[in-house]
């Protein structure tokens, strides 16, 4: 197996995690596919369309800015948001754009949407529409389905028509969305803080505070007197605030945003000079909660330590375990079963190989054939394969699909990876072969080094749990010393 001695060449799982945030931060103000637990009132008074512009901050730099425009007609409403970013990973600076298109029900309920993001190197693209009580939803000819019984809201202003039920300090309202990026439903929390003055675009005004709280992470919105979102504040040093079209659109101003990366890494007590020869290492780790299990495979958790020992390869396969379905089939990131995958898988290996051989070919045929590439997209397998670059990201869920094709079960781990004094946010893979082993796909590490800490398991969708801890993880490295 490699060495993968150039660990300048690692890539990380914060793109993805970033991308997934923000597109949140900009879905409370648009209030993306809520279930109807709230009586939305629709807007009477709005007979033409209404338009709206912020621009996007961090730590106060200008790095994008987001429009969002909706407009009725006879079966209802017409809604447009489009967002723009640039975007700064690994040293690589890449611009983003992502838009939602949503013709909407005359109660704002969904009737089908369009969400489109491209960076310059991938393009992912998910397209629903409602019928009776099911939304089905499309992404590179796969489905899935949601049911909508009560009808489920694409709308804008619905978040303020929520806070008429939370008009007193300290009152809460709890409901879910459901995100197009992930394809899964998350609870939210909204708590009404007060009232403060801002000023925007030169103008004080007094606005409603609220705060957010999704995925252990909390935001916050100030809504003006006339209902208009005038500032957002997330993760990262994200600002959003009202701006006219103008200044919106004003380039000379846009910088990229600082390196997320290095940003949300965590420093470490010793210096490793050659982690990928180490057979055990011993942390203690904090700031992960009670939900995370840091127990299983090769990882040993007894809070606050963690023990990770090196595993060896199984000589024969055989087992009577039960492994999940999930890590079998086809999803709609890892499609193990399109046929261009299939084509590919049965050009590496052989239908005589051992599942340990199946598992090393495809591993080898990555690692030389998918160049290692920060990206601002989606995961997604069939389009990896399709532009033959990528992160980490990339990496493991091409790896997954590849060998589930192959018949073999794996699931991606996701968690922490030691590079050069600090632990940076990764993904990678655990796949079955009698017994869990994991592999390192962009590395060319099977198993993989010991400073690969794994916080999740499971696929592709668990990665938006990590945004809970992110800035809350403090570990320091008991053995080795150095």
């Amino acid at each position: 197996m490699k060495t993968a001695a150039n660990r300048r060449k690692t890539t990380w799982i914060i793109t993805a995690i970033f991308g997934i945030l923000f597109f949140f931060l900009l879905a409370f103000r648009l209030d993306l596919f809520r279930e109807k637990t709230l009586k939305f009132q629709p807007i009477e008074a709005l007979t033409s369309e209404k338009e709206s512009w912020m621009n996007i901050f961090q730590n106060g730099q200008k790095i994008g800015y987001a429009r969002r425009s909706i407009t009725p007609h006879p079966n209802g409403y017409h809604l447009f948001e489009s967002t723009r970013m640039r975007i700064n990973t690994m040293g690589m600076v890449q611009d983003i754009h992502f838009s939602i298109t949503g013709a909407l029900q005359p109660d704002f309920t969904i009737a089908s949407f369009t969400f489109d993001m491209q960076s310059s190197l991938f393009h992912f693209k998910v397209n629903g529409k409602r019928e009776g009580d099911i939304l089905r939803i499309f992404s590179e000819n796969q489905e899935t389905q949601i049911p909508v019984s009560e009808g489920i809201l694409l709308a804008s202003g619905a978040l303020e028509a929520a806070l008429d039920s939370i008009a007193q300090p300290n009152q809460t309202l709890t409901f879910s969305v459901f995100d197009p990026l992930t394809m899964n439903k998350h609870p939210v929390r909204i708590t009404m803080k007060g009232y403060e003055t801002l000023q925007i675009m030169g103008h004080d005004q007094t606005a409603r505070k609220v705060s957010i709280e999704l995925m252990g992470v909390s935001q916050m919105a100030w809504i003006g007197e006339d209902g208009s979102i005038l500032q957002e504040d997330g993760l990262l040093g994200i600002r959003l605030q009202q701006a006219t079209k103008e200044n919106a659109l004003e380039d000379e101003w846009l910088t990229s945003s600082q390196d997320l990366t290095e940003m949300v890494s965590v420093p470490s007590n010793v210096v490793l000079k050659s982690p990928n020869e180490l057979n055990r290492i011993k942390l203690k780790i904090t700031g992960i909660p009670d939900t995370m299990d840091l127990n299983g495979g090769r990882q040993l958790y007894e809070a606050p330590i963690l023990t990770i020992d090196r595993e060896t390869l199984p000589t024969t396969f055989e087992s009577t375990e039960i492994i999940d379905r999930r890590f079998r089939v086809s999803t709609p990131f890892i499609q193990s079963d399109h046929p261009n995958m299939r084509h590919q898988v049965s050009e590496i290996v052989a239908p005589t190989d051992s599942p340990l051989t199946k598992a090393s070919k495809i591993m080898d045929w990555i690692y030389t054939h998918i160049e290692k590439r920060p990206v601002l997209s989606v995961p997604n397998a069939l389009e990896t394969l399709n532009h033959r670059m990528g992160d980490c990201n990339e990496h493991a869920v091409l790896f997954a699909a590849m060998l589930r094709t192959a018949g073999i079960p794996v699931q991606i781990e996701t968690g922490l990876l030691y590079s050069k004094g600090r632990f940076y946010y990764h993904a990678w893979n655990s796949l079955y072969l009698g017994k869990w082993i994991t592999a390192d796909a962009l590395m060319g590490q099977m198993p993989t080094d010991v400073t690969h800490i794994c916080i999740l398991r499971g696929d592709i969708e668990q990665q938006v749990d990590l945004i809970g801890i992110i800035g809350k993880i403090e570990l320091e490295i008991l053995e080795p010393t150095s």
